[in-house]
């Protein structure tokens, strides 16, 4: 018994599909690599910011590497 079932047209679109929808996928894609480079960026600019250098005036450099050093 050879019985085929050709069900191509009973395919209903779904009007939510982003594959379907060819504007909504492009803006959908753009959205997210725009927020994924901006989360990227922030995340990059925190992690500088809690890194900074931190200043340390109790360090004394000697005598000889000064701008005008002094011999002995």
């Amino acid at each position: 018994m050879d019985i085929q079932h050709n069900n191509h047209g009973a395919d209903i679109d779904n009007p939510h599909d982003i594959e379907l929808n060819k504007p909504s996928k492009s803006r959908f894609l753009f959205l997210l690599s725009f927020f994924g480079f901006f989360i990227f960026a922030w995340a990059g600019c925190y992690n500088l910011y809690e890194h900074k250098y931190q200043r340390n005036d109790k360090i004394t450099a000697p005598d000889n590497t000064l701008y005008d050093p002094k011999y002995k």
